[in-house]
């Protein structure tokens, strides 16, 4: 009787949890606006959702020496402002004696000395990366069976398959390749062939149209390998991986310039330390434009990335608190986490035109400035902090359906003494530091100003290249132009802000920020290598941080690979020999494995398709099964395991037979 009231309790328990997790997906079905539904488009055609932003961005965290940047579609190379989002299309050169290091998530990419990389693809499931020549160390922490790691340089396109550690070297002709694999495995591809790297081996590859392959042990370490490990090691201590997700890019650095504590109503926070007199947040930085979401903020504490793209800000106790969303989910990139005061046609302060905003506090709706699909709304919020689904709801169709201004609504940091940060439009457009430009505005003023959820201010060219001093070291005129190797379809190269304002016409708040799907993009190939229905269906709004935070991911668009990943292996592969003789870990798919499909045209200047993989004759076969043993046998022999030490005590009696009594 007692078991069976244990398992009815548990069949409760889980029906509810079950319940539980479809429920955002039948409210956003059920509280979408008529209004809404009539603007999508019709089946057959790109929804709302195809055009969402990406839900992560890359975050350069670190430089040294001199590290140059240049915005995607622009001609200008500026200094590289730490925390200034990265995404596709955008450069770095790290020059002479430099290095710089990348957060994508909790992939970190890591340049050495005359390296230059262009980010190709940074999406929720893709992180493609150009490295036209020089150093770079590459950790993946976590991957998963849709994610896409790559690599292209100017003979080899590398597929990163498993979480590891990798270092590419690519030589200043771009005529030489060289990859040393740590730990993990990959897939390089290039000159026809294909050549899978394990652990522990040092693949060269030498050649452009025909490639000479050679393996062999991993040098010993230098300065940068040595540097590397160390920052790795740094993170994997982190003691901010326990209270957010560890895809949340810039997390890494919270340790060291704050504390974490439990605050009453909002659990666990973490608060800054060190802070300059009259710090208030997104005060201590400035607003860069960047595409496609538009005016983004810019932090300059070395810490200030994820506290203003991801949380809610809370004044408690005299001081301010960043209070982080769910543990559990990968939360959603935001430009801004703000609302805009006096935002409202014909409004100016008593001192003149400027521009306010303040930040949002946990529970607020943040309903973007842009223009997204209703689902991404819900996801932006849920993942950001704790709020209702029908908050968010009722937010959205007063802001967005109605078209009314958000005065009815009380927002808690607009009544914080010096919680509101205004300044002159020229300070806001030309990416000025706005701790030194503040305006001065009563704070009676300031609470009865009108709030929305956009700031209607047009972008200037200085705003898309922001902070960053120009005439900067640039990288030479052959590894800017020279093209890579690549397996994936790249992202199409964005266009300069010339271009997009003059088809805008000028007005690129907030219309222009759909991103449209460019003519002739190349479709995905084999779209029927695994059937609709044997694809999992996450509840909308609910995703482990290892998932895509955009929902309905079955109207998205499969990723654009030559060979869908986790398709069934062709016949004539499936008693092919490996390359270096080891099959692949289970649940990890080899892309080239398979017979790519042939060449799509491809519009991207920086790219070119890599030739289609042919199979080896018997006497390549044999080259390459040397080569292996080759490797194997100069290994070094492993560490025998350290002896135990010498018990502290003496060895419990034993007995032969029991004692007596």
């Amino acid at each position: 009787m007692k078991t069976r009231k244990q398992l009815w309790s548990w069949a409760v328990v889980m029906a509810s949890l079950a319940l539980f997790l479809q429920l955002p997906v039948k409210l956003s079905a059920q509280d979408q606006p008529d209004q809404v539904r009539e603007q999508q488009a019709p089946p057959d055609q790109p929804g709302p959702a195809d055009q969402d932003p990406p839900s992560r961005v890359a975050r350069l965290n670190f430089s040294q020496g001199s590290v140059s940047f240049q915005p995607g579609g622009e001609n200008d190379w500026v200094t590289a402002v730490p925390n200034r989002p990265l995404v596709t299309g955008d450069n770095l050169w790290a020059d002479e004696n430099s290095r710089a290091e990348v957060h994508i998530g909790s992939t970190a990419l890591r340049l050495g000395p005359t390296t230059g990389i262009s980010f190709l693809e940074i999406s929720d499931r893709a992180s493609q990366i150009r490295l036209a020549q020089g150093s770079l160390i590459v950790r993946v922490r976590h991957v998963d069976d849709e994610d896409s790691y790559e690599v292209d340089t100017p003979n080899v396109a590398f597929t990163l398959l498993q979480p590891g550690e990798y270092r590419l070297d690519v030589d200043p002709d771009g005529n030489r390749t060289t990859i040393a694999v740590f730990h993990g495995r990959g897939e390089v591809t290039g000159g026809g062939f294909s050549y899978t790297v394990v652990g522990d081996q040092f693949a060269t590859f030498t050649g452009t149209d025909h490639l000479d392959y050679d393996l062999g042990q991993i040098p010993d370490r230098d300065d940068l390998d040595n540097w590397a490990f160390d920052r790795d090691g740094r993170e994997d201590r982190s003691d901010s991986s326990n209270y957010v997700s560890p895809e949340m890019t810039g997390y890494e650095d919270l340790d060291q310039y704050g504390s974490w504590s439990y605050v009453a109503g909002y659990g666990m926070c973490w608060q800054p330390v060190g802070l300059a007199g009259g710090w208030a947040p997104y005060r201590f930085g400035h607003w860069a434009w960047v595409g496609p979401w538009g005016w983004t903020w810019v932090e300059d504490e070395p810490w200030g990335f994820a506290p203003f793209h991801y949380g809610r800000w809370a004044f408690a106790g005299g001081g301010w608190f960043w209070v982080p969303g769910p543990v559990y989910v990968r939360p959603v990139y935001a430009p801004a986490l703000v609302a805009w005061v006096g935002g409202a046609p014909g409004f100016h302060f008593s001192v003149g035109v400027g521009v306010g905003w303040f930040p949002l506090a946990p529970g607020e709706v943040f309903v973007p400035g842009y223009r997204v699909s209703r689902t991404y709304v819900n996801n932006i919020n849920i993942t950001n902090t704790t709020v209702n689904i029908t908050k968010v709801t009722n937010v959205y169709n007063t802001v967005i359906v109605n078209k009314t201004t958000v005065n009815n609504i009380t927002y808690v940091n607009q009544h914080v003494n010096g919680g509101v940060t205004v300044v002159s439009h020229d300070t806001f457009v030309n990416a000025r530091p706005v701790a030194r430009n503040i305006v001065a505005v009563p704070q009676r003023e300031i609470e009865g100003a009108p709030v929305s959820h956009l700031a209607q201010v047009e972008p200037v060219r200085g705003s898309v290249i922001g902070a960053g001093r120009p005439g900067a070291v640039r990288p030479p005129a052959a590894v800017i132009s020279r093209t890579v190797v690549a397996r994936r379809t790249p992202a199409p190269m964005p266009r300069s802000f010339d271009q997009r304002a003059a088809e805008a016409g000028g007005h690129m708040t907030p219309q222009s920020l759909v991103r449209p799907e460019p003519q002739g993009r190349p479709a995905p190939v084999n779209q029927a290598a695994r059937p609709p229905q044997a694809q999992p269906q996450p509840a909308a709004g609910f995703h482990s941080f290892g998932q895509p935070s955009g929902a309905n991911n079955a109207a998205k668009p499969q990723p654009r690979v030559w060979e869908q990943q986790g398709s069934a292996e062709p016949p004539e592969n499936r008693n092919a020999p490996e390359n270096n003789m080891q099959r692949p870990a289970a649940g990890f798919r080899s892309p080239a494995q398979s017979q790519p499909q042939p060449a799509q045209q491809w519009s991207h200047p920086l790219a070119k398709p890599a030739p289609p993989v042919q199979e080896r004759n018997p006497q390549q076969e044999q080259q390459q099964a040397q080569k292996f043993n080759n490797w194997q046998q100069q290994r070094p022999a492993p560490t025998p395991p350290a002896p135990k030490p010498p018990a502290s005590h003496p060895p419990a009696q034993q007995h032969s037979s029991p004692p007596k009594k």
